[in-house]
Parts: C-alpha cells; structure tokens; sequence
C-alpha cells in the first residue's frame, strides 16, 4: 500500500509540473542586495560576480552580455545586436538601441527574384542574411556612458570562461544536433558544434577568446576598424555577403528615449522604435486597462477575450506604422493615445471574435525571433537594467566564422522584404520597415522596466520572435492582477494573437478542453503547435521588504544568480 501511495504521489507530482507549475505555489531565488537572471548560469554567476566586485549593474551587463555570446551560442552573441532600458538608483531612465543596421550595399528588392517573388532562405540563411553588427558598440557605450570597473576586470572572466569551456546541458545537446543540417549547408568548412556534442560534454571557444583578448586591448575600434574588422568583412563577402570594412566603421549605437506610460498605479518604461515593443506593450495595455481583468480571473473566457482583441488591434497597427525611426516618421503619440486606444477597442464584444480581415491599421493623421535571449540585472546600489539581444534565428544565419569564433545573424530577415508578405515568424510588414542602406530593422524585442509608486518594482523581458510582447505583457499582469509571484508569473502558460495569421496560439498542456471550446464556439481559431513554448522570460520583483525575487524560466535553462 505504501508503495501505491508513493507511485501515486510521484506521478502527480510529475504531472503537475509538465501542465500546470504555476499552480503550486513558488517563489523564486530571492535576494538582499543584487540580482542577475539570465538564460545560463555561467552569463548570472559571472554578471554576479562583476556586482561582487564593487561593479554597478552596467559593468555586470557588459560582462554579462559577452558571457552568453560564449555560454549561449544560440543567441547569445558578438555578431547581433539589442536593446537595453535601464533606471538608475535615482530614477533617472534611458535606452540604448545597438540594433543591427542594413549594410550600405542594401536595396529594397534584394531578397526578390526577377518576378518579384521572395528568395526562399536568402534572407535567413548564410551571409546575405547578416546585418552590420551591433553588440560590441552597444556594451563598449554603456561602458563609457555608465560603468565604473576597469573593461580588463569586466571581460577577463568572459575570456577565461571563452579558453576553459562550457559544459553542454541536455536542452543544448538537442538544440545542436537539431541546427547540425544547417550548419553544413550555411558554412564552407566544418565548424566547432559539427561534432557530436553530448550532455555534460565541455566546449571550449579558443578563438572567441583570441577574438575577446583583442577587443579588450583594442576596444570597440578592434571590432568595427581594426583587424577584426578585416577579418569579419573579408569572411563575409568570401562567403558571398555584401558587408564590408566600411559597414562596420560606421557603425554606432544610438541612445533612445524610452517608451513610457501607465497603468493603473504602475509606470511602465519600455524600449523605442526600432523596437516595436515598448509601443506595442502600451498599446495592449492602455486597451485593456478599462476592464476588470483581476474580477474575470487568470486566463479565463473573458480576460483572454479582452486580450486577445486588444493584442489583434496592436499588431494590425505595428504592421504598418512601425520602423527605424531615423528613417520614417512615426505617430507614437498618437498611436498610445487613450482615445485612440478606446475608439479601437469600440467595436470589441464578448459575445463573438473580431475577425483580423475586419481589423486594418488605425486611422491616424500622419517583426523577430523566437531565438533571442534576454537577462535583467538589479544591482546593490539600486541601478537595474533589462536587456535583450539576439542574432535573430536560432544560431543566427548559422554563418560561422571560425577564425573569430562567433555565430553572425540572420537580421535581415526583419524587413520587410515584400511589403505585406510575412517574415519568418509570420508578422506582416509593410513600406516603413522596408530595407534601406543603414536602416535598422523592425523589432518585437521589449526590455522592460516597472515603477510602482514611484520605486522600482519590475525587471522584465523575454525571448520569443513576434510573441516577445505578449510574453512581457503577461507576465505583468500575472503579478499585478492575478497576484502571483515572479517565478509564478514566469511558470504560468501563456498565449498569443498578432493579428495575421488569425488565431490564439496556446503554449501546450496549459490550457483546458473546456476553455478552448469556449474560445472556439465564439469565433476564435486555435493553434497550439506553432509556438509550443512562448517566450523564456527572465524577470526580477521587488519585494515589500526590498529583497529582490527572480523568476527564471523553466523552459530553458536559464538561471537567477543573487546575493
């Protein structure tokens, strides 16, 4: 008998966790004096250790960034680029967007064949995929504008991390073998995951590390002038892309005023265009703030009713309004403006679906990958940064450059290369996200800071393509409606509508039989295949006491370091 009990308490157990975790009740590492949560321990511990050191949050998130470009090769990168949203210990708040750029050889219909159809995989595969890098400008201009430590004492545990190895983890196993076809289609010669790399087998980068030691002599200027710089371009174009040295002297990160709104009693900071997330996550919001979610409850009919039409009406408007803002002129103002919002939200019903071929762009006067990484650092003077940097595609362009020792992205794949075709993760796009020498490409990426009566109270960002938004959006709500704590928020299934194709994509096993026939009998069409995992959000809570909570996503193998 008891070891009926046993088997059965086990199995339960077991059950539970693989369709409902957040249902238990969790709390996450929680720490007194600073917090690091990224997609692999070795980038939190030494992000961590930086802040140990004496170092601010913007030391740990250089060192941190550089980390995952050596532990998480899948995204984690020197050859892509991101955001970063930061608010100092004083309130102070700013953005720092080291997005990718077109190169200057660039032109609208490079990815079109003569009848003007789309190139299959020549925006998503191998060197004519990759835009001008973005990451070393980024970490070298936080560094200058915000850090404190000496760059030797910042990158020389990323390069001893770089010359002793990382430890392959059983999900990295998979992902290897999974991309291992495309590697040998993308590249030339065989390149280091080639080998049949095994759990707990060690990888270690020597030439990332070479590469690393340069940069730390030699700076940024190593990387977008020096012999790196040679190197990177002339690698590029022998594998037939278009970048070259001039490309990278150009490039330069530019600092961006964040998006900023509220509600209810919270102040949201987001990031800008290029990025589409900071207005988009104001958009959903300022929809669905006149609606009782908290009443209608977590993921019930109503909430994802109220939801999903608001999420429908936002990415019908990021489609068309939405690009580098160096480029294009965009109605920010108007498009987070409450009654516009509310004039959006006029025609919404509970009774029945919004059909997406009813809902156009707003009449206003005047896209991204599920393979990205993000991280949020909290640091013991009060300082907390929320980043989130991708090479686009799992392994980026699958491109690598061996002498280097780096992945290069697959940006490109952004644009909009047919106006109104979707891109790779099916978001639609339109002339303001057309390709243009030097133009920045269209992002879903949301980096996120939150203020609750004035203090922070949030760290938040995610992963996950054209789901980034929603992702952020409920891990949000999940704390400040639905009261859960962060790793509760983080645990809990999520769901997604971006307006075409028309349907709630539901992340596996976290939804109930009844409730998806509900959704369906009033319209909605389900999808629970295309994004079977959304998003991986790294998050940290302020706690009543001033502790900070984390909430690591369990669906990879990210990991909250503290003290």
């Amino acid at each position: 008998m008891k070891y009926f009990i046993c088997l059965f308490t086990i199995i339960t157990i077991y059950s539970c966790k693989e369709t409902i975790p957040f249902k238990t009740s969790t709390r996450g590492l929680v720490a007194k004096n600073a917090m690091v949560v990224t997609a692999r321990v070795e980038a939190s511990k030494i992000g961590s250790d930086i802040l140990k050191q004496g170092g601010n949050a913007f030391d740990a998130m250089v060192a941190t960034e550089l980390a995952l470009a050596v532990a998480y090769p899948y995204a984690g990168n020197l050859g892509g680029g991101g955001f970063m949203v930061y608010r100092k210990a004083n309130g102070d708040i700013g953005a720092l967007d080291y997005r990718e750029k077109a190169p200057l050889a660039a032109t609208k219909n490079m990815y079109l064949d003569s009848l003007g159809n789309i190139i299959p995989e020549k925006s998503t595969l191998g060197a004519m995929a990759v835009g001008v890098p973005g990451t070393v400008a980024g970490v070298f201009e936080v560094h200058r504008k915000l850090g404190s430590l000496p760059i030797e004492t910042i990158l020389q545990p990323v390069i001893d991390l770089a010359k002793n190895g990382v430890i392959v983890t059983h999900k990295q196993e998979i992902r290897i073998k999974k991309y291992q076809p495309l590697f040998k289609r993308a590249n030339k010669d065989s390149i280091i995951l080639d080998k049949p790399w095994k759990q707990n087998d060690t990888i270690k980068y020597p030439e990332l590390a070479q590469t690393l030691e340069r940069i730390m002599i030699g700076g940024r200027d190593e990387f977008y002038k020096d012999d790196t710089a040679k190197t990177l371009a002339k690698f590029i174009q022998d594998n037939g892309g278009i970048i070259t040295e001039e490309d990278l002297a150009l490039y330069e990160a530019k600092w961006r005023k964040p998006i900023t709104f509220n509600y209810d009693d919270l102040k949201v900071i987001s990031i800008a265009p290029p990025s589409s997330g900071g207005v988009c996550l104001a958009q959903i919001m300022k929809m669905i703030e006149p609606f009782n979610l908290r009443e209608y409850g977590h993921n019930s009919l109503k909430t994802m009713q109220v939801i999903t039409e608001a999420e429908r009406r936002t990415y019908a408007d990021r489609s068309h309004y939405l690009g580098d803002p160096d480029f294009v002129n965009i109605p920010i103002d108007s498009l987070i403006d409450e009654s516009y919002l509310n004039n959006r939200m006029s025609n919404f019903s509970f009774k029945k679906a919004t059909l997406s071929n009813d809902v156009s762009y707003g009449n206003i006067e005047v896209m991204e990958s599920d393979e990205t990484t993000h991280y949020s650092i909290v640091d013991q003077f009060g300082n907390a940064v929320a980043v989130t940097t991708t090479i686009n595609g799992a392994y980026g362009s699958k491109l690598y450059c061996q002498e280097l020792g780096f992945f290069l992205n697959n940006e490109m794949d952004d644009f909009s290369s047919k106006p109104g075709e979707p891109n790779m993760f099916g978001l639609i796009g339109a002339e303001a996200n057309s390709i243009a020498p030097q133009k920045r490409m269209l992002s879903a990426m949301t980096p996120t800071i939150v203020e609750k009566n004035g203090e922070l109270y949030m760290v938040v960002g995610t992963p996950g393509g054209s789901t980034i938004i929603t992702s952020v959006l409920q891990t949000i709500l999940n704390v400040h409606e639905f009261g859960m704590t962060m790793q509760e928020a983080v645990n809990a299934p999520r769901f997604h509508h971006q307006w075409l194709p028309d349907e709630i994509r539901l992340e596996k096993n976290g939804f109930n039989e009844p409730l998806k026939s509900q959704l369906e009998s009033l319209g909605y069409s389900i999808n629970e295949n295309r994004s079977p995992i959304l998003g991986k959000v790294d998050a940290i809570l302020v706690l009543n006491d001033k502790t900070y909570e984390a909430g690591a996503d369990y669906r990879g193998d990210d990991t909250a370091v503290g003290f």
